[in-house]
C-alpha cells in the first residue's frame, strides 16, 4: 500500500494548474471515475489530502491505483469533454444518466421517400430522431395528426407496383411505389410533417394558405380543398395543445428536483407560446456534487437527445458555465418564472410517480423510507418502528377518558390499541388526565416485562407533553424512548425542553405518517368517548327511585313522557298505574332529587 501511495504521490506532484479532466483507475486499469477542474493539481490533490464525511467518496479513493490526465483550454471545454467520457466509460462512481430508451421517439428513416412512425429503438444512423417523448398519449395525437394531414408510406420496404394499395384507395398514402406522387411533392410533405413535429405549426399553417391560394387562383379546386383540410385539421390541433402564453418566444425550459443519491431534471420546450415538448430524466449520483453541475450534466443530455437547445432558456438558477451560444435566464416573477415553476413541478411528479412504482413492487420499501425520514426529522438515535399515541376526551369533566393507539413499522396494529376510564382525576383536568393514563400504561409494560414504544406521540399542546414527560420521568424511562407532541391548531410537532416546533415540511411522508397517527388515535377515542357518554345519558333519576322497576319505568314514561312529566303529575295520576304506595314514595323521592 505504500508503494501505491507514493506513485500517486508522484504523479500529484506532476499535475499541472490548469483546467482538464482527471480519470481515477483501479488495480485491473479500469476507470473508475472522471472528474474536471478547474485547476487540475489542487482538485485533484484534495481527495488525498483531506477526510472526507462522504462514505463513498473515501471508499472511491482507497480503490485509485491510478491517476490519468487531459489538459484543456476552458473550464468549459473540461466540463464538456467530462460528459463524454462518462457516457464513453461509464465509470462506476460518477453522476450516471439512468437509462430511459423504454421512452418513444418519432423517427423519419433516411430514404428516398420516408416514412414518420413512432420508435423505442432509436438509431440516429438510420433516421432523424425527434424525442423523447415521456406521454406516449401526447406522442400519437401528433402522429395521427400529420397521417391525417399528409398521405405518407406507412409500409416497411417501398416496392414499385403498377397497381396502388388499400392505403392508396383510403386516401392515406400517395402511391409513390406507382409513380402516382413526385419525388418532390412527397419531401415537400415531408418537410412539413417535420416542421410540425418541431412545433413550427404556425410557419406550415402560413405556407399551406399561400399553396391554396395559388391553386385556387389557377381554379384547381379539388387540390385547393384538400390544402383547406389539411390547416383545419393542423389548427384543431393547436387549439387542443397546452398553451402558456401567445406572446412568449421560442425557448427551452428546466427544473429540478433533489433527493438524497438522485436528481430529476425536466424540460419543456415552447414553441410559440405552447409546449410542445416535454421530458424528465433522472441522474444518479454516486459521488457529491453541487446541484449547478447537476443542473448542466441534465442539461447537456437533453441537448444531446433534442438535437440542441433553443438560444433563450430558462433555468431554476444560474450554474457555474454560461456558453455563448445560450441565453441562461434565472427569472424572478412573471410568465416565465411560472413556467420554470411548472417545469419544477414536473421534475417532483416524476419522482412521486418513481416512489409509488417502487412501493407498489415492494411495500415494506416504502414504510422504512418513511421511517427514516421521521427519524431524521426528529433527529432519533433509533427507526420509530413502534409508534404510540395518546389523546383525552371529556365532557366539560364528565365521563373522561383517553385512547391509546398503536402504529408498527408505519402501520396501525389494532390489538394493541387501549381505552382508559380516568380513575385518579376530578374534573376536567387534561393535564393530569394524560399523565395519569401514560404512567399507567408504561408502568404495565415495565411490570409485564414487554417492549416499550420508540416514539410516543401526544395530541395536543406544551401542556399536555410536559405531562406525559413527568408520567415518563417518575417510571424512568426518558433515556429508552422519544415523547413529542402535536398541537392541534396548527400540527406543529414539539419536543420536550424545545421553545420552538421542530420543522418538518407539512407536505412530508414523515409529517403525514404523524399526521394519520394522530387522526386515528383521535377517532378511536372520540367513538369510545361517545360510548361511554351515550351510557351515562341513558341512566335515568327512576333507576334509583324506591320500588320502581324496569317495567313500572317504561309505564310511567309512556304516560308521562318524560321524568319532569311524572314529577308535575298528580300522585293520584302516578297511583292509577303503580299503587298508592310507590306514588307516594315517588313523588318524595323526585322531589328530593329534581328541586
Amino acid at each position: 500500500m505504500g508503494t501505491i501511495r507514493e506513485n500517486l504521490q508522484l504523479i500529484l506532484r506532476s499535475l499541472p494548474e490548469k483546467p482538464g479532466v482527471y480519470r481515477f483507475l483501479d488495480e485491473h486499469g479500469t476507470i473508475i471515475y472522471v472528474g474536471k477542474a478547474k485547476k487540475l493539481k489542487r482538485r485533484v490533490s484534495s481527495y488525498f489530502n483531506k477526510e472526507h464525511d462522504s462514505a463513498k467518496v473515501r471508499v472511491l479513493v482507497s480503490k485509485i491505483r491510478d491517476i490519468q490526465t487531459t489538459v484543456v483550454d476552458t473550464e468549459w471545454e473540461a466540463l464538456l469533454l467530462e460528459n463524454s467520457m462518462i457516457k464513453e466509460y461509464k465509470p462506476r462512481y460518477n453522476i450516471m444518466l439512468k437509462d430511459d430508451k423504454s421512452y418513444p421517439w418519432i423517427a423519419v428513416s433516411r430514404e428516398e421517400y420516408p416514412r414518420i412512425f413512432a420508435t423505442r429503438q432509436p438509431d440516429a444512423s438510420k433516421m432523424q430522431l425527434f424525442g423523447p417523448y415521456s406521454s406516449v398519449k401526447t406522442m400519437n395525437v401528433l402522429l395521427d395528426t400529420i397521417n391525417e394531414m399528409f398521405p405518407l408510406r406507412t409500409c416497411r420496404r417501398l416496392v414499385q407496383n403498377d397497381r396502388p394499395c388499400m392505403q392508396y384507395q383510403l386516401k392515406r398514402c400517395a402511391a409513390p411505389c406507382c409513380g402516382l406522387i413526385t419525388r418532390e411533392q412527397y419531401q415537400r410533405n415531408i418537410a412539413q410533417a417535420i416542421d410540425i413535429v418541431k412545433g413550427r405549426r404556425q410557419e406550415v399553417i402560413h405556407s399551406l394558405k399561400e399553396e391554396m391560394m395559388s391553386y385556387a387562383q389557377a381554379w384547381e379546386f379539388e387540390r385547393a380543398a384538400e390544402l383547406k383540410q389539411r390547416i383545419a385539421i393542423l389548427e384543431n390541433f393547436i387549439g387542443k395543445s397546452v398553451v402558456v402564453n401567445p406572446l412568449l418566444t421560442d425557448m427551452d425550459v428546466f427544473g429540478m428536483e433533489e433527493e438524497e443519491d438522485c436528481a430529476y431534471v425536466s424540460f419543456l420546450r415552447i414553441m410559440r407560446g405552447a409546449i410542445v415538448q416535454a421530458h424528465t430524466i433522472e441522474i444518479s449520483n454516486n459521488i457529491e456534487r453541487d446541484r449547478e453541475e447537476t443542473l448542466w450534466n441534465g442539461m447537456l443530455e437533453i441537448s444531446s437527445r433534442v438535437g440542441g437547445l433553443c438560444t433563450t432558456v430558462l433555468v431554476p438558477f444560474m450554474p457555474t458555465w454560461m456558453p455563448a451560444d445560450w441565453d441562461l435566464q434565472v427569472p424572478k416573477r412573471g410568465e416565465k418564472r411560472r413556467l420554470v415553476e411548472l417545469a419544477e413541478r414536473n421534475a417532483h411528479f416524476y419522482l412521486l410517480e418513481k416512489k409509488k412504482r417502487q412501493d407498489l413492487v415492494n411495500p415494506e420499501r416504502r414504510s422504512q423510507r418513511v421511517l427514516q425520514s421521521l427519524k431524521e426529522a426528529l433527529n432519533m438515535r433509533t427507526l420509530p418502528r413502534h409508534i404510540e399515541c395518546f389523546d383525552n376526551s371529556n365532557t366539560q369533566g364528565e365521563a373522561p377518558v383517553a385512547a391509546m393507539i398503536c402504529f408498527i413499522d408505519g402501520k396501525p396494529a389494532k390489538k394493541e390499541y387501549r381505552h382508559f376510564n380516568i380513575k385518579t382525576v376530578v374534573g376536567a383536568d387534561d393535564f393530569a388526565s394524560m399523565e395519569e393514563v401514560v404512567f399507567r400504561r408504561y408502568h404495565r409494560l415495565l411490570e409485564e416485562d414487554k417492549e416499550l414504544p420508540d416514539l410516543v406521540v401526544i395530541d395536543g399542546g406544551k401542556g399536555q407533553l410536559h405531562a406525559a414527560y413527568r408520567a415518563i420521568q417518575a417510571l424512568h424511562i426518558e433515556d429508552r424512548l422519544m415523547v413529542v407532541g402535536i398541537a392541534k391548531r396548527l400540527e406543529d410537532i414539539y419536543k420536550v425542553g424545545d421553545d420552538l416546533p421542530v420543522y418538518i415540511d407539512k407536505r412530508s411522508e414523515a409529517q403525514k405518517l404523524l399526521q394519520q397517527v394522530r387522526d386515528e388515535v383521535h377517532h378511536f377515542g372520540i367513538t369510545h368517548h361517545r360510548k361511554r357518554r351515550s351510557k351515562t345519558s341513558i341512566h335515568s333519576v327512576l333507576d334509583d327511585a324506591p320500588g320502581i322497576g324496569p317495567t313500572l319505568k317504561k309505564r310511567l314514561l309512556q304516560k308521562f313522557k318524560s321524568v319532569k312529566g311524572i314529577k308535575d303529575a298528580s300522585e293520584a295520576a302516578i297511583a292509577d298505574i303503580i299503587g298508592p304506595k310507590r306514588a307516594a314514595d315517588l313523588k318524595l323521592y323526585l322531589g328530593e332529587k329534581l328541586d
